[in-house]
């Protein structure tokens, strides 16, 4: 199943501009579709498959720019997975997940031409970001034309997340990062609290909107903090973040 990338969520491209490909194979389906949400935030088009048949399938179909595999599938392995695929596609970069911790299993992915491995649980900051450090190995993609975001004297660097405002650094935590992110790639923009819970947390908080006043107030307090605001409430709307010179 694949997405159109939403206007503005590229951090990376392919180098005809087109919306890079991920196909994701675990037959937990409430992982798959956890993992292509947090893809497309990025930008990108993804494709999910529950066993090693449907995932050889798929890739013949969407030619995938990256792969993120689950070592253990109901029909056959990751391996056999990944041998099967490189047939036709032999430089295609792998991410294997597994619940195994073991070392020997580590070395056993890697050393049969796995790109990276990560052990379930696992955080998706972490993943997207190895995804996105595979990508730029392979040549697969390109970097969005100017990698920083900039609204007004407000600089984010998506890559090093480092925030700064007329040149003064900003420390945020992961929440807070993501919550401005998504926020500056939507200047001048009002959006709903429905829209950020969707966007930010990506699941449903049985609709306790008061977290995103919440997160809003901590990001007032480090970005407009004895300054000219830049983060308005518009009543009854949503929010909106905009130069403080209009």
């Amino acid at each position: 199943m694949t997405t159109n990338a939403r206007p503005g969520a590229e951090p990376l491209t392919r180098p005809d501009g087109t919306p890079i490909r991920i196909l994701t194979v675990d037959d937990e389906s409430s992982l798959t579709e956890l993992l292509s949400m947090a893809m497309r935030y990025e930008g990108w088009d993804v494709t999910t498959a529950g066993s090693g048949l449907g995932a050889v399938k798929a890739a013949r179909e969407s030619r995938p720019d990256a792969i993120v595999l689950d070592m253990m599938l109901p029909d056959f392995d990751g391996l056999e997975v990944m041998r099967r695929i490189r047939t036709e596609q032999p430089d295609v970069p792998v991410i294997f997940l597994t619940a195994k911790d073991g070392l020997d299993d580590r070395i056993g992915g890697l050393t049969a031409g796995g790109d990276d491995y990560v052990t379930k649980p696992f955080s998706l900051e972490e993943l997207i970001a190895r995804l996105r450090g595979l990508l730029r190995r392979s040549g697969a993609t390109t970097a969005r034309p100017g990698s920083e975001l900039v609204v007004g004297d407000l600089v984010m660097d998506e890559d090093s997340h480092e925030v700064t405002r007329a040149g003064e650094e900003i420390a945020l935590t992961a929440t807070e990062f993501e919550l401005l992110r998504y926020l500056m790639r939507n200047p001048r923009r009002v959006l709903s609290k429905a829209q950020i819970l969707d966007r930010v947390w990506n699941y449903d908080f049985g609709g306790q909107a008061n977290v995103v006043e919440l997160y809003i107030s901590y990001l007032r307090k480090k970005i407009d903090a004895n300054r000219a605001p830049m983060i308005h409430t518009l009543r009854g709307s949503g929010y909106v973040l905009k130069p403080a010179s209009e």
